[in-house]
Formats: structure tokens, C-alpha cells, sequence
């Protein structure tokens, strides 16, 4: 027994996660304690018996699967085919054949835009949902008092390893999808202007630009999306299962497995964009022009390229 005197008094604090119980209505505060879960649905046709973090959970988790189908497609045809045929020319083809299939409606609604907006509100959903349960549980009156206010950092959960590589990549795709789909509409001939042509012309005449950008897009997006599936499996090195000592070792084990695995996919991008697509020079003629024009359009950076 330790001595009373070692013993140390702590306050509480709001949990870290959310617990498991918060999937089964336990901190549901809009539920009486004394009644069961109704069984029927509501307006919108969901269930009663769930509260709005499982469907905000199920959004979040659904719409990484269909943007990983497009991730799948995009490595494939900017990477390992330019790989495989080591000439940009030769991989042009494969690359208009499937670009029907994710760009113009309805594949890039459904296949891309709505998927990431899905997933990136719905997290930020959860996060605002998480902190009005902990101050609804916890009480917010006294925080209120002291002029911390509604931002205060007692009430929000902890910011995940993998929340802070997605805060990250967001912007980086974001200004990616600009670039190549806003910025070409205006301009004749819209996004058939685009291709590994239109990326190589940029690495050409902007390398530093263009290295920096590409390397913090796929690094960090490759990370978050490994780390993402990852979770989605239970084989994080927190949802490990062991006991005891054994417990230490698996978590180290996963969390080496899951760097490598991520290291690779970003290694194995990087090598088909930056080993072939990279080097294969300026566009000829007017389409460099054209190109040109293009990537002056680009926000802050544009006046310098």
C-alpha cells in the first residue's frame, strides 16, 4: 500500500477520446436516463436509437473509401504508368482514357468533390459535437466566468496525429484541385489542356515551386491516408489488444509498420512524378504560352512564375 503521503489530489478533466459508451447514448444528454431509445426514425429517415456522432463517424469513415478509389486511379496514371513506360508521351494515353471517369459529371461530384467535403466538415463536425458533450458533462459556467470562452482548450478532445496530418493536406489539395481544374475552365479548351504535359512544363520553368509543393502534398497527404486506414482496421498502435509488457512492443512494431508502409506509398508516388513526369521537360510552342498563363493565375506565388 503506498503511503497517504505520496498520494497526490488531482482535478478532474475531460477525457481525451471519446469514450465507447458515447456510441450507445450513455453521454447523450438529449436522451432521458429513464426512458429506452426509440426504435423508429425520424424526418430524415435515421434511426432514433443513434445519436449524431454515429452518423457523423460513418460519413467520415464512408467518404475516405470512395476518395481512395480516385487515389488509386490517380497513382496508377501519374505515377507507376509513367514508371512502367518511362515517357511521358507514351503515358498520355492512359491517362485521357480514364479521365471520363473522374472529371465532368457525375464521377467528380461523386468520386471526389462530394467525398472531401464530406470528410473534412463531418471531422470538424465531430470535434464541436465532442466539446459541447465535454462542457455539458464537465460544466461550462466557471470556464465561461473566467473569460476564456467558447475556444478554450479545456472542453476541446485532443488533436489526433492523424487530424493534424488531414488540417494540413487539406489546403495542399485544395490549392492542387485549384490548379488544375479551376484555373484551366478559363481558358479554351478547359481541362483537356491538362495533363502530365501541363504538370512536367511546371517542374521545367518552376523546380523549386513545384518540388516544394508537390512534396509536401503527397508526403503529408500518403501519411494521413495510411495513418486514416490504419484506424478504419483497429491497427493503430492505441487499438492494439495486447496486455502487459507486450503492450509497449506491439504499439512500437505498429508504429514502425504503419511509417514504413505510408514511406513507401510516398516514395513509390514520388518516384513515377518526380523520376519521369518531372523530367521530361517544357511544352513546345504556343501550349507553353498557354501554360504559362495558366500558372500566373496562381494566387500569391503566380506573379513570380
Amino acid at each position: 500500500m503506498p503511503d497517504m503521503q505520496e498520494l497526490q489530489e488531482m482535478e478532474p478533466s475531460p477525457v481525451e477520446e471519446t469514450p465507447s459508451q458515447v456510441r450507445d447514448g450513455y453521454f447523450d444528454i438529449e436522451k432521458s436516463s429513464s426512458s429506452s431509445p426509440s426504435n423508429g426514425t425520424n424526418f430524415l429517415g435515421l434511426s432514433n436509437q443513434h445519436g449524431a456522432l454515429y452518423y457523423l463517424q460513418r460519413i467520415q469513415k464512408y467518404s475516405s473509401y470512395t476518395f481512395t478509389a480516385f487515389g488509386l486511379a490517380h497513382i496508377t496514371n501519374t505515377s507507376i504508368i509513367p514508371l512502367i513506360t518511362q515517357s511521358v508521351p507514351a503515358s498520355e494515353p492512359y491517362l485521357l482514357l480514364t479521365r471520363p471517369y473522374y472529371q465532368g459529371l457525375p464521377a467528380e461530384p461523386l468520386l471526389i468533390l462530394i467525398p472531401l467535403w464530406a470528410h473534412v466538415l463531418s471531422g470538424i463536425a465531430m470535434r464541436v459535437y465532442r466539446r459541447n458533450l465535454n462542457a455539458k458533462k464537465y460544466g461550462d459556467d466557471e470556464e465561461s466566468e473566467k473569460g476564456k470562452g467558447y475556444f478554450s482548450n479545456t472542453f476541446w478532445p485532443k488533436v489526433s496525429g492523424i487530424s493534424k496530418l488531414g488540417f494540413q493536406f487539406t489546403p495542399l489539395l485544395v490549392g492542387h484541385i485549384f490548379i488544375n481544374r479551376v484555373i484551366p475552365k478559363q481558358f479554351p479548351g478547359g481541362s483537356s489542356n491538362v495533363n502530365l504535359s501541363y504538370v512536367a512544363h511546371a517542374f521545367a520553368k518552376h523546380p523549386a515551386i513545384s518540388f516544394a509543393g508537390f512534396s509536401a502534398m503527397l508526403t503529408v497527404g500518403c501519411f494521413h491516408m495510411t495513418w486514416g486506414w490504419a484506424k478504419w482496421l483497429g491497427w493503430t498502435p492505441d487499438q492494439t489488444t495486447a496486455m502487459g509488457g507486450e503492450r509497449e512492443l506491439a504499439k512500437k512494431r505498429r508504429w514502425y509498420i504503419i511509417n514504413g508502409l505510408a514511406a513507401a506509398l510516398t516514395a513509390l508516388w514520388m518516384a513515377g512524378s518526380f523520376g519521369v513526369v518531372a523530367r521530361a521537360g517544357a511544352a513546345p510552342g504556343w501550349i507553353a504560352k498557354q501554360y504559362d498563363e495558366m500558372y500566373r493565375m496562381i494566387p500569391v506565388v503566380g506573379k513570380w512564375m
